[in-house]
């Protein structure tokens, strides 16, 4: 979906709002409140009243990880048809309410979950929770609804990913990397499985998953936890608690001891480039210490221009044009950590490929000093310093985590945590996880370098 940007009419307005409902404000004293509604649905508040916007979002607990067996893309589809008419409210009307008001609204899906958000003036919050209460319960499914928006999200498919080389090859990396869990299949769903989704499918996602004891409602920004509470209560509360859900087994991951890798040439590819991913416990499954370790380990090892593998490789040696690490650590599974790099200039894609190699390798080695992981600890830290500057981010990191198993005092924990973590559990993470021999490298090359 497309959001709305805020513009001057939106912005005087919202200033109007706040001047008005000002005196009338109550205190709250800025904690995060959290509390479960008598049907099972989760609320987290966190107030902010530093400008008079607030950030509304629902967090469905079901992803495209969660999809039965051949309904793949049916998660994606989903979200599309929450934008449908309901019982209530005709096709587009919740569209132009947060448009008149200046607002924007959106939603994404993911692995492990589904989310839709709107960003509104406070005095349209209750309005904003009576429309998202409306659609989790009313949809209107006809076959013409379906057969409509099946046809978009093929068509999404074929621009964001049939046309677009690296999401091929990311597809393909991804579906080699997982060899029994459901992240294997893309979130947008594979093609023929998409063309096959209908009705019936539609109807029986929409009665397992969509219930309020299978979301979380997370408001962030110039509101007053009591008064959402009693918003909540009052759209939300109505809607009936579903059937209680199985809890989210999904298929384990085996022991990989291979190295796979994955190679795609393609005449529309100028630079060359490469991945290696390596499956690493997430947040939800790590051992005590271990996802904090590994966050830090993505940080020092390539997480911005102060990192080693920038340093070493862009500026010193000058044959990359790019190199980097990353660590997906909010997943409700096993998730996966990567390192990537393209050439600069005359430099070979091997050269780069065998200089991040070589970065890992001192690590591994040598392990970390106590400067630079003190400096990636501040870095990390003060980034959820600046996270509090933006609601919208805010929201984000209380959503997906509480999304994916964890709770409100993960996320408030989590700086303490960071700063508990040692150089020698960095050199241990690193040392288990980051081995070439169980890794998965993708390489996406230019038409002439086939048969390099």
């Amino acid at each position: 979906m497309t959001p709305t940007g805020i513009g001057l009419r939106a912005a005087l307005l919202v200033g109007t709002l706040a001047l008005a409902a000002a005196p009338a404000r109550a205190a709250d004293d800025g904690a995060v409140k959290d509390f479960l509604l008598d049907n099972g649905m989760e609320v987290v508040v966190i107030p902010d009243h530093r400008a008079p916007i607030v950030t509304h979002m629902v967090w469905y607990k079901i992803g495209s990880a969660d999809e039965p067996p051949g309904k793949s893309g049916i998660a994606h589809f989903f979200e599309h048809l929450m934008f449908k008419a309901t019982t209530t409210h005709a096709a587009g009307e919740f569209d132009r309410a947060v448009s008149e008001i200046g607002g924007s609204n959106n939603a994404f899906t993911s692995y492990d979950y589904t989310a839709f958000h709107e960003t509104v003036p406070p005095s349209a919050l209750e309005e904003m929770m009576g429309f998202e209460a409306d659609r989790m319960r009313n949809l209107i499914l006809t076959d013409d609804v379906i057969k409509t928006e099946r046809d978009v999200i093929l068509e999404e498919r074929r621009s964001r990913i049939d046309s677009n080389p690296q999401a091929v090859l990311d597809e393909e990396v991804d579906a080699t990397l997982w060899q029994n869990q459901p992240y294997r299949i893309p979130v947008i769903g594979w093609m023929q499985e998409m063309e096959q989704l209908n009705r019936p499918d539609a109807k029986a996602f929409y009665d397992a998953y969509y219930r309020p004891n299978n979301a979380v409602l997370v408001v962030a920004g110039d509101v007053d936890p009591d008064a959402v509470k009693a918003m909540a209560e009052r759209t939300y509360g109505k809607v009936a608690r579903g059937p209680d859900l199985r809890p989210r087994i999904r298929p384990v991951e085996p022991e990989q001891n291979t190295k796979r890798t994955v190679t795609l040439t393609d005449a529309r590819v100028s630079v060359p480039s490469f991945s290696t991913q390596w499956v690493v416990p997430s947040y939800h499954t790590a051992k005590p210490g271990e996802a904090e370790a590994l966050d830090l380990l993505a940080e020092i090892l390539g997480g911005d221009n102060r990192s080693r593998l920038y340093q070493q490789l862009v500026v010193k040696q000058g044959i990359a044009s790019e190199a980097g690490a990353y660590f997906q650590g909010t997943m409700l599974d096993a998730t996966n950590f990567t390192v990537y790099g393209a050439p600069r200039g005359d430099a070979k894609l091997a050269d780069v490929e065998a200089a991040v190699d070589a970065e890992i390798a001192h690590i591994v080695k040598d392990g970390v000093s106590d400067d630079e992981l003190e400096r990636a600890k501040t870095r990390y830290v003060r980034s959820m310093i600046f996270a509090r500057d933006k609601q919208d981010d805010m929201a984000n990191m209380y959503g997906s985590t509480l999304a994916t198993g964890g709770d409100v005092k993960d996320v408030q924990e989590w700086p303490d945590r960071i700063r508990k973590v040692t150089a020698d559990e960095v050199k241990a993470v690193a040392t288990r996880y980051l081995v070439l021999d169980r890794s998965t490298t993708g390489y996406l090359l230019p038409q002439q370098q086939a048969g390099n």
